[in-house]
């Protein structure tokens, strides 16, 4: 639980792999973020098919005071990855579970509605500049409006989601012989009429 956004893509010229992470760092930096970069550059400048891709993390990923890790990385393919998905759904038999590979998940819900405005503009950036079938969908809705307003009210109802809910588990003792999934089942009810009524 907790607004996030989730994006896939690849990379439109294995060539220009170094070109986008030095101007990633230079962004970063000017935020002092913490970054990391993986290797820099495609071997040769290609790419391999898209199903022979290698055990190699290619690209960089920074990590925003209070948001988790964002990555702009890739495989030997060029398809966006991270060393995580890899590890968990790179060597996966069933197509399904091998999409999960490409799918790019970061919670900002703990950053600032500023720190995701400034990633969400990275993205609108360097997915122009650098990136190819690139899509991005935002929970906070403000890569699909640009709108600050959106975002500080999609920021505020999830802050009072999670608000609300902790304050269930710390006010609502569970019943004896009520199982986890009724207890949780009924303190998001309670937690619903509560926003109903805003």
């Amino acid at each position: 639980m907790g607004l996030s956004f989730h994006y896939n893509g690849e990379i439109s010229d294995a060539g220009r792999l170094p070109e986008l992470i030095e101007e990633v760092k230079e962004i970063v930096s000017v935020y002092q973020w913490k970054f990391n970069v993986f290797e820099s550059s495609f071997p040769n400048n290609r790419l391999t098919e898209e199903k022979e891709y290698t055990d190699t993390i290619y690209g960089i990923c920074f990590t925003p005071p209070g948001s988790e890790t964002v990555f702009i990385s890739f495989l030997s393919n060029g398809k966006m990855s991270s060393p995580n998905n890899l590890e968990f759904f790179g060597k996966k038999a069933t197509q399904v579970e091998q999409s999960y590979l490409y799918m790019l998940s970061v919670k900002t819900q703990y950053s600032t509605q500023l720190i995701h405005a400034t990633i969400i503009q990275l993205f609108r950036h360097i997915s122009a500049k650098y990136l190819s079938n690139f899509n991005l969908s935002d929970e906070g809705e403000y890569w699909e409006t640009n709108d600050e307003n959106v975002l500080k009210q999609n920021f505020d109802r999830y802050t009072s989601l999670i608000d609300n809910f902790a304050l269930g588990l710390e006010t609502l003792p569970i019943n004896t012989n009520e199982s986890y999934e009724q207890y949780f089942q009924r303190i998001m009810d309670i937690v619903a009429k509560h926003q109903n009524k805003k």
